[in-house]
């Protein structure tokens, strides 16, 4: 005799769940704006930046795709480089729908403590092409050089 009671079965029910989390998706996807899109509108985004070293001097690139040069701060205070920044989403809404946004948009903010080697009062800042470098020269005690050996 049954009762009209399912049991619980966690391998059916975690399939179930996948399965309604799919499904859930992908009429999100088409009837409007899925979560992942909606999370990537609103959540903040970090450039990604390269640092090198050479004989003279140390660089930061940085990639500010979409960004003016009037967009970028750059500030140098005890000893610590900081770029900050807005990257502002532009749309024109007349007629148009999202349906996904993946690019991050607001405000940033990056921070690199330098070595006391940096002369901090010679820092040059070039901005092109979405790509902002800054060069960091430094002192000429902390350049490598070769010693003779008697």
């Amino acid at each position: 005799m049954t009762t009209g009671l399912i049991r619980w079965n966690p391998e059916t029910d975690l399939l179930r769940g996948r399965m309604d989390r799919v499904f859930n998706e992908m009429l999100r996807d088409l009837w409007g704006a899925s979560p992942a899109s909606e999370a990537a509108a609103g959540r903040t985004w970090m450039p990604a930046v390269d640092i090198r070293e050479g004989d003279e001097h140390l660089e930061l690139v940085a990639e500010l795709p979409g960004m003016k040069k009037e967009d970028v701060q750059i500030t140098l205070e005890n000893n610590v480089l900081t770029i900050a920044g807005e990257r502002k989403f532009e749309a024109e809404t007349k007629n148009e729908a999202y349906h996904r946004i993946e690019r991050a948009y607001g405000n940033f903010s990056r921070s690199f403590t330098l070595p006391a080697s940096v002369k901090t009062d010679k820092v040059d800042a070039k901005f092109a092409d979405g790509v902002l470098t800054i060069q960091l020269p430094k002192m000429e005690e902390s350049k490598p050089r070769k010693i003779a050996i008697r």
